[in-house]
């Protein structure tokens, strides 16, 4: 896209303007020598949960340091080309995979975490779920009545409202598909505030248009005297069993590389919001007590498929909104506990990632990718973590201590992933499509819903030939009162250490059947003023 007509450059960008009025912000990757930090409360992590609690905490009064593996990088550094937002904006240069490498992980790394690159989808967590958590876990203050105040309060923060531009076409095929079949659909809530409707918001948003933690809570929290440490891995909480000490972190240079420089932040209070995969690494490298064996286990995924449609017209699914309709038309159809339901959205069509989706090599794939401008992708978000045959994923550490996921591939879930090609090869054939293929290794195109059919049923259904990926980690510390499962307080607290706070996704029982952040975003808001409260009034 030819940038040079929208004066981006006037934009203002929020930490230039910060860092040159005085904002404390240190890059440790210019550290010569190890420091030490002294701090009331110490947040590792700058996404969804990070970024909530140190506007509430620093609010308060409290000296909030705030440490940031990822370098700050902000809407002046965002130019929207793929590899280079890929490469400095996500974790492992968005090549996170699972063990086996079954499905692929896009998760962010940055200043303001995946709030930065995700599609800005944005909804309340569904009431099945909260019920699921309470009956099962024993989660207490977060039914859906008790929540929707907190959903409420964050929905106005950061301007998070149904889209009301007309969907892009890529959206608007799921949307036709749906009413052709008479499928259930709705326009997605995003938080933005002047959106220019550009479509590359998993690279950055270039406009600050898009109301991730990066422009909205973080600089509210420097405003309010936080410290930003960045490019600082979180590696190692020091404790004595009861109470956590001090982070101990590793400075790192621009290759991402350990400089041999740490950090060492000293805090009465402890806050991890690394996100799941992340948070559940670092209790594990800190040897912290837990007596069941329940940090890293449970990690689940909305482990998603996909399939796409060719269409006559021009599609060019890399303009406008990413993501502006759904369908929860088979989310919860054989109720919470049935066969694993799913969310129905659509993908933005952007070259590197669909090349990587769509798989393939050889002239097939030049032939394939030679209609992108006319294909749709629809995606798939599975359910997990509701059914005794899902169970999710196991965190566990590397002989380095890097985090690694297994997340075993089973029928159960294959079964899902076999339902959910079926229900997108159907829709994009209901919205018009000449051709449909799904994410699968033995897939070709084919040109009516019969023969989509009949191909479906040669498929083989194992790990390995079905296109999975997933934005969405969750779980690996899950909060209740079951301390059989659960490490964590209904209010964030872990368990087994008295100062030791969790506020990120990676609190959550099972998955939510929606995209994640608001339920993120609603919860921190909810526990982080209480513990506000507590540390205020101690």
């Amino acid at each position: 896209m030819d940038l040079s007509n929208l004066k981006i450059s006037a934009i203002k960008d929020p930490w230039k303007e910060g860092v040159a009025n005085g904002w404390s912000v240190i890059d440790a990757s210019t550290l010569s020598s190890d420091q030490t930090v002294e701090a009331d409360v110490v947040i590792i992590g700058t996404g969804a949960g990070g970024g909530v609690s140190a506007e509430i905490l620093t609010a308060a009064g409290l000296n909030v340091v705030i440490i940031e593996a990822g370098k700050l990088k902000s809407s002046d550094a965002f130019n929207m080309h793929e590899d280079e937002a890929y490469r400095d904006l996500y974790q492992e240069a968005a090549a996170r995979m699972t063990k086996d490498g079954g499905i692929t992980i896009l998760q962010g790394r940055a200043v303001g975490g995946t709030t930065v690159v995700n599609w800005t989808s944005s909804f309340r967590t569904p009431e099945q779920t909260l019920d699921v958590w309470k009956n099962q876990f024993g989660v207490q203050g977060m039914t859906r009545d008790e929540m929707n105040p907190w959903f409420e309060k964050m929905e106005q923060r950061l301007k998070i409202s149904k889209w009301v531009m007309p969907p892009n076409a890529n959206n608007e095929v799921l949307k036709k598909g749906c009413e052709k079949l008479g499928w259930s659909w709705s326009i997605i809530p995003r938080n933005v505030d002047g959106c220019w409707n550009l479509g590359y918001c998993g690279m950055g948003c270039p406009t600050n248009a898009k109301q991730s933690m990066l422009v909205t809570t973080l600089p509210a929290a420097m405003n309010a005297g936080a410290t930003l440490i960045h490019s600082a891995e979180a590696w190692e909480l020091e404790q004595d069993g009861k109470r956590v000490s001090s982070v101990i972190c590793r400075a790192l240079n621009d290759a991402k590389l350990p400089t041999g420089v740490t950090v060492r932040v000293n805090a009465k209070t402890v806050i991890a919001a690394g996100g799941g995969i992340n948070t559940p690494a670092l209790l594990m490298r800190s040897k912290v007590a837990d007596p069941h064996q329940r940090i890293g286990k449970r990690t689940f995924l909305h482990t998603t498929t996909f399939a796409f449609g060719d269409y006559e017209d021009p599609i060019a699914g890399y303009y406008g909104a990413p993501q502006s309709t759904y369908s929860d038309e088979f989310v919860w159809r054989d109720g919470a506990a049935g066969a694993m339901g799913y969310k129905l959205e659509v993908a933005p069509m952007h070259p590197g990632l669909i090349s990587s989706l769509a798989g393939g090599f050889g002239e097939q794939m030049v032939a394939d990718l030679s209609r992108l401008p006319h294909l749709s992708s629809a995606i798939a978000l599975l359910r997990d973590g509701f059914h005794e045959q899902s169970v999710g994923g196991t965190v566990e550490l590397t002989e380095q201590g890097a985090p690694l996921l297994d997340y075993p591939i089973t029928e159960f879930l294959l079964d899902g992933a076999k339902r959910s090609h079926q229900s997108m090869m159907e829709m994009h054939f209901a919205a018009g499509a000449k051709r449909v293929r799904a994410g699968h290794g033995q897939a070709t195109f084919v040109d009516s819903w019969a023969a989509a059919k009949e191909q479906i049923e040669q498929y083989t259904y194992q790990a390995g030939y079905v296109g999975m990926g997933s934005a969405h980690v969750m779980g690996g510390c899950a909060l209740g009162d079951d301390e059989t499962q659960c490490v964590a307080d209904s209010n964030g607290k872990f368990k087994y250490l008295d100062n030791l706070y969790i506020f990120d996704g990676s609190l959550f029982p099972t998955s939510l059947g929606v995209n994640p952040q608001l339920t993120i975003y609603g919860m921190t808001m909810k526990n982080a003023t209480e513990l506000a409260q507590a540390l205020t009034t101690a």
